[in-house]
């Protein structure tokens, strides 16, 4: 059975940081491109963070650039996201997910066409 399991959420102060993992299981994803979205309350699910296959290229939404780094550990089957500077309009549940090919499209940024996506983490950002 295929799985991403997200971890790393929590509370921070504004100005903090937390480091999200995205742990993959059931199949290798080193060659699939993988993506970060959030879904804050009362809002659709938008895009935050993707990174090509071995790392060879990173995307980023306009609201988290110098910010939010996405890495990878395909040794470890792991996506990262390490969030700093956080502000309290980051306050979302933050899900990742696998595409069907190793480079990452602009087309899954409306969160279609891809293949498998974790339960979400909760990260709240206090002012």
């Amino acid at each position: 059975q295929v799985q991403l399991v997200e971890s790393g959420g929590g509370l921070v102060q504004a100005g903090g940081s937390l480091r999200l993992s995205c742990a993959a299981s059931g199949r290798t994803f080193s060659t699939s491109a993988m993506g970060w979205f959030r879904r804050a309350p009362g809002k659709e699910r938008e895009f935050v963070a993707a990174i090509s296959w071995m790392g060879v290229g990173t995307a980023y939404a306009d609201s988290v650039k110098g910010r939010f780094t996405i890495s990878r550990d395909s040794a470890k089957n792991t996506v990262y996201l390490q969030m700093n500077s956080l502000k309290p309009e980051d306050t979302a549940v933050y899900y990742c997910a696998a595409a069907p090919t190793s480079y990452w499209s602009s087309d899954y940024g409306n969160s279609r066409g891809l293949d498998y996506w974790g339960q979400g983490t909760q990260v709240t950002v206090s002012s």
